[in-house]
């Protein structure tokens, strides 16, 4: 199918998606979930040939990120049986007010209508933006990368044997098949056909988006996150908050990118910090973390010279810009000046620090003591996500049911005029 028919078997589906129970919406979804898992062969298969055709053209850590496995595709099943047993925000009644002359207004949740998702080379984002456009009532259009087309296809193949064995259209989930920039181009001007576009990708996808979009878009994704070392940190913590938050998974957008350190404890801390990212990783046959250090950073731990753009950068990848600074104000006003408004985090047992981080970082989420890799739609109990949205109108963070839904008035009256 050509672009423009799936965008017009899209929006035919979407009226009769907009009025089913809760009760088969639950019941498609873990259709769904039971078809990925019974076609996983198939997804194996395909997802092998996307991985081979990408070696030696894309970064170790991005075939990561390509790659799946029976885990990975159990997990993206348990993610979309997680949707399946949250409550449908369809329908939700927001507030009632009874009018002096007798009108009763309602504002209620209503779906969206037709989702369209751009996307790069994470398989299972096919999966979990399926589910949650579904289980919000909307139809939704996937256009995955090139890198992972095979894989998104089966994923797809499998998600519609799962509708259709309830008896829904198929047409409710649908992947574009064309990979070009053409594609994209055609969803982003696809006004009366595509209620809400959410680009989740790198800087140039979003940009792309948000410069020549003519239907309503939300920014997700980039991520240039801090964790900041307070001088009343435990620094035990704190060593292994940025080991998980830089190495458990480098090439998604909640990996920290930057450490800032008080200048109080950096004699102390970076030899530990050191030691736990380079020499105690190489020991374990691990990647080691490059440090970009700032000119005084270095001079209590071994790296590269950091350059210019290092600090403004999304490595995506074992890589971490180190700096000092001399107090909780410099590194609020570094963040506020470098990040992408993702995530943040303080490590400190100074509660009026920690009050401060919090009141004054401008991210969609901030962290006391604890690692960014927790900002994702399953940690935060949303199920799975649609995405991290770093804007501030409609949707911040992590993006599940309530955030893919918009809202009517329903005003009953018995013959009020005005």
């Amino acid at each position: 199918m050509t672009t423009q028919e799936i965008l017009y078997a899209a929006r035919e589906a979407k009226p009769a998606l907009a009025t089913l129970s809760e009760g088969v919406k639950n019941q498609a979804l873990l259709a769904m979930a039971d078809a990925l898992v019974a076609e996983q062969e198939a997804i194996l298969a395909a997802n092998r040939q996307d991985l081979d055709d990408a070696k030696g053209n894309i970064s170790d850590v991005m075939l990561d990120r390509l790659a799946l496995d029976a885990g990975r595709i159990d997990g993206m099943a348990e993610g979309i049986r997680q949707v399946a047993a949250l409550p449908d925000p369809v329908g939700k009644i927001r507030s009632t007010v009874e009018r002096p002359n007798g009108l009763v207004i309602q504002k209620r949740t209503v779906p969206m209508g037709v989702i369209a998702i751009i996307y790069e080379s994470r398989p299972n984002v096919t999966s979990d933006a399926a589910a949650l456009a579904l289980k919000a009532g909307s139809a939704c259009v996937l256009r995955g990368g090139k890198e992972a087309f095979r894989s998104a296809y089966a994923i797809v193949q499998a998600l519609k044997h799962g509708l259709e064995t309830v008896g829904l259209p198929g047409d409710l989930v649908n992947l574009v098949e064309d990979t070009t920039r053409k594609s994209a181009n055609e969803l982003m001007t696809a006004v009366g056909f595509v209620d809400l576009l959410i680009p989740r990708g790198g800087a140039g996808l979003i940009r792309a988006c948000v410069e020549n979009a003519t239907v309503p878009c939300i920014q997700t994704g980039t991520g240039i996150c801090h964790v900041y070392v307070d001088a009343a940190a435990d620094l035990d913590m704190a060593v292994n908050i940025i080991e998980n938050a830089k190495t458990s998974r480098p090439s998604v957008c909640n990996a920290e990118e930057v450490c800032l350190v008080h200048r109080a404890v950096a004699e102390q801390f970076l030899p530990a910090l050191g030691r736990r990212l380079t020499q105690e990783r190489t020991a374990a046959g691990k990647p080691p973390v490059e440090l970009r250090l700032s000119e005084d950073a270095a001079r209590f731990v071994s790296g590269t010279p950091a350059g210019e753009k290092d600090f403004d950068t999304e490595f995506l990848d074992y890589v971490l810009a180190v700096r000092l600074v001399d107090s909780v104000d410099e590194a609020i006003a570094h963040i506020n000046a470098h990040s992408t408004g993702h995530s943040e985090a303080i490590v400190t047992e100074d509660a009026e620090a920690a009050a401060k981080f919090e009141a004054l970082v401008d991210s969609a989420a901030v962290y006391v003591n604890a690692s960014t890799r927790f900002t994702d739609g399953g940690e935060f109990g949303l199920g799975c996500e649609m995405g991290i949205s770093t804007q501030k109108l409609h949707a911040r963070g992590p993006m599940g049911l309530e955030e893919l839904c918009t809202y009517k008035y329903v005003i009953r009256g018995n013959g009020q005029i005005r």
